[in-house]
């Protein structure tokens, strides 16, 4: 149990280290936060930081997902009798609570969109691909960030029913589908997140990103 409760703290920790934050205040000299949509993430970095800046959060805050994923693999095979999929599990789930609710930054943070598809392409590299085009498309199609990134959250537990193959962690006789809960977890999580930028698509105000600038 100790064992679980170590995995959730630092991956916990891991996701609590805001980039978005560190590197708006190193490129601009603000707190990405306190301008445009107010969001700790990659979109706000863009609109009000800059390309460069956006592109180090992005890479970062996938990195965050993916570090957590593989301390679990390791743990998972280094110590005896541990459920390797529920340690995956609590890495990732924890590790995207962190970015949200970052401890280091008054547990205000991103909508963890980039740090889940690190977890997604380190659980199931299949089923991270399948999103992450999915969520492309829409984006190219709507010009809505949010829009793609939701679809894709949904598009997780879905896919999780059908695919049982290309687990990282998947231990002989079970099937994908012990990767439901998880997904659906994570899934409400940046649902959740995404709440206002819903109600926002919903009434046709979404903000749109403008792929000339």
């Amino acid at each position: 149990m100790i064992v679980y409760v170590i995995m959730a703290i630092i991956a916990y920790l891991i996701g609590s280290i805001n980039f978005s934050v560190i590197f708006s205040k190193k490129f601009a000299g603000f707190d990405v936060r306190e301008k445009g949509s107010g969001n700790a993430g990659t979109t706000n970095m863009l609109r009000s930081v800059g390309k460069k800046a956006a592109a180090f959060t992005l890479v970062c805050d996938i990195l965050k997902g993916v570090i957590a994923i593989v301390i679990a693999i390791i743990l998972g095979n280094i110590i005896e009798g541990l459920n390797k999929e529920l340690l995956l599990q609590i890495a990732g789930v924890a590790v995207v609570l962190g970015h949200t609710f970052p401890i280091f930054f008054q547990f205000k943070g991103g909508k963890g969109v980039a740090t889940s598809l690190g977890i997604l392409l380190m659980s199931n590299w299949q089923i991270g691909l399948i999103c992450l085009v999915f969520a492309i498309v829409l984006m190219a199609l709507t010009r809505m960030v949010s829009l793609g990134s939701c679809a894709a959250a949904v598009l997780f537990p879905v896919l999780t029913l059908f695919i049982n193959e290309h687990y990282t962690v998947l231990t002989e006789g079970k099937q994908g589908n012990v990767y439901l809960i998880y997904s659906i977890i994570l899934a409400i999580i940046v649902l959740y997140n995404h709440r206002s930028n819903i109600k926002r698509i919903l009434n046709g105000t979404e903000n749109k990103l403008s792929f000339k600038k």
